[in-house]
């Protein structure tokens, strides 16, 4: 068993990561950007789509990417190479960043269960699609 390509983790996790911003550009921006800002309101706090915030968020997504891929890479040498193993990557991700973090926000009733709701669905697909598309960039050595 070799060691992680490490600079091939960063290239493919760059992808991922750049799927999850145009994602959730979408996501924040189209689809629920009304929601948030109402949720917002409610809590008194700036919009979240202030500068510095999107600055947080696109960085926060571009880690998310490369986590995503470098637990595929992790996994890849007990489960084979290919989609099955990034999806299998992906839902650990979903899980551990999607989910939970959406369940913690709805039961501190900081925000309201429709868009979260809405959120995580979409980011399953999301980070589905950004693993499987960012561990096609990975080879090992």
């Amino acid at each position: 068993m070799g060691s992680i390509n490490r600079g091939r983790v960063l290239v493919g996790g760059i992808v991922a990561g750049i799927i999850l911003n145009v994602g959730e550009f979408l996501l924040n921006e189209v689809v629920l950007k009304e929601d948030w800002e109402a949720a917002a309101a409610a809590l008194g706090i700036p919009a979240p789509n202030d500068p510095r915030a999107v600055t947080v968020w696109v960085v926060y997504s571009l880690v998310m990417g490369i986590f995503a891929v470098w637990l595929y890479a992790a996994i890849r040498p007990r489960y084979g190479a290919g989609p099955r193993t990034a999806l299998c990557a992906a839902s650990a991700v979903w899980f551990a960043v999607y989910f939970m973090m959406c369940l913690a926000l709805w039961n501190m009733g900081l925000f309201p269960l429709r868009p979260l709701a809405i959120a995580a669905v979409w980011g399953l697909f999301e980070i589905c699609i950004a693993t499987v598309a960012g561990a096609w960039f990975y080879r090992e050595g």
